[in-house]
C-alpha cells in the first residue's frame, strides 16, 4: 500500500504538512528526526491518511493537494473540524 498523509505540528497547531510514503510509521519518525527540510525543527503527529494500491496514484493525489490550494484548503478544514470534535 501507498499512502498520502497529513501531519500536524505539535508546536504550532496551524502548521500542516502533506506527503506520501509506503511506510507511515517510518516516515513520521523521519519527520520527527528533522531529516526533512520542510518539516525540520517541529514535532509532528499523524492526523490523516489515504491508502492507495499504487505509488503512481498516491503521488498524483499528493501533487493535486500540494498544487491546488483549494483542494488542500478543504482537506485541512475537514481535518481541523474532526480534531476539534
Amino acid at each position: 500500500m501507498f499512502y498520502v498523509y497529513c501531519i500536524q505540528s505539535l508546536d504550532d497547531e496551524e502548521r500542516f504538512y502533506i506527503g506520501s510514503s509506503n511506510n507511515l510509521r517510518r516516515r513520521l519518525e523521519q519527520h520527527n528526526a528533522n531529516s526533512n527540510k520542510s518539516t525540520k525543527n517541529h514535532r509532528w503527529r499523524l492526523v490523516y491518511y489515504e491508502a492507495y494500491l499504487t505509488e503512481k496514484t498516491a503521488r498524483l493525489r499528493e501533487q493535486k493537494l500540494k498544487q491546488h490550494g483549494n483542494s488542500k484548503q478543504k482537506l485541512i478544514q475537514r481535518i481541523k473540524s474532526s480534531l476539534s470534535e
